[in-house]
């Protein structure tokens, strides 16, 4: 039986992998800022439930849940940093308030909980790190610069730290969800810019309407990407990233023809600032 450690855990996506690990018949740390929507949306548990309050904003509060787990469960086999939120809107009308929040919970909110959890991690020489990135990490899209700056921060930050724990038998995934019928684009999730900006005014009205009308019809059904998880524990070799969705597989491969076409289009010149070869 593994114990996990999952962040914003009362709804979406944390939601869905906190009930996907119970049903596997696993024990589950329920962590958010609403732990009795967890505990309400989880029970019939029993004592492999434990919901605790914490955000990831708190780094005083992510030690004392990462506490709380052990003393619960005895240990942390499965972490998953999925707690988050996206800044709409472009760059120059974004406040710097609304920067600083953004990353405060995407980037070091992420940081928090993992460091309160790695020295119990190395102690058992053990356990398998999840983040939850986002196509978004993989390309940059206009009017989402700012989340995209988040998550293109965690893709590099997981892939430095699974090299740096891998000796310690700590294993480190980034997973890459598409577009996913969650609450995800309502207006208790998404945050929109607050600076008025006229020239930027009509191009993201379009954008804000884009999203409403898309949201609640994504083709993502996120009761399966706990599966997904499983399935990842299960494997024998461990992948650095996994695109989650049609959507995120597409992006993904894209990603990597571009990058290779770029790269071919621009070789002579990238060559060009070695010394001459001996």
């Amino acid at each position: 039986m593994r114990s996990w450690f999952i962040t914003g855990a009362n709804r979406g996506i944390g939601l869905e992998i906190a009930r996907s690990a119970l049903t596997a018949g696993d024990r589950v740390v329920a962590a958010s800022r609403k732990p009795e929507d967890a505990a309400a949306a989880l029970g019939g548990s029993g004592d492999r439930l434990l919901a605790v309050p914490l955000d990831v904003t708190n780094a005083d509060q992510a030690q004392e849940a990462v506490k709380a787990a052990v003393a619960a469960f005895g240990r942390i086999d499965v972490l998953v940093n999925n707690a988050g939120f996206a800044q709409i809107g472009p760059f120059e009308a974004i406040s710097h308030e609304q920067i600083q929040r953004q990353f405060d919970t995407n980037v070091f909110g992420t940081f928090h909980v993992t460091r309160a959890a790695l020295p119990i991690l190395r102690a058992q020489r053990s356990g398998h790190i999840f983040t939850i990135s986002s196509l978004v990490g993989l390309v940059g899209f206009g009017n989402s610069s700012l989340y995209c700056a988040t998550k293109f921060a965690l893709e590099g930050w997981s892939e430095s730290i699974g090299q740096e724990l891998a000796e310690f038998g700590i294993k480190v995934t980034l997973l890459e969800p598409g577009q996913f019928r969650t609450d995800f684009l309502d207006q208790t999730s998404v945050k929109f810019s607050g600076l008025g900006i006229d020239d930027y005014k009509a191009g993201s009205e379009a954008h804000k309407a884009a999203l409403a009308g898309f949201n609640h019809h994504q083709q993502g059904d996120p009761s399966k990407i706990g599966k997904v998880i499983l399935a990842i524990l299960d494997a024998e070799e461990t992948p650095v990233r996994v695109a989650v969705g049609s959507d995120a597989l597409a992006t993904l491969q894209a990603r990597g023809d571009t990058f290779h076409a770029q790269a071919d289009a621009w070789r002579a010149l990238s060559l060009s600032t070695d010394f001459p070869s001996a």
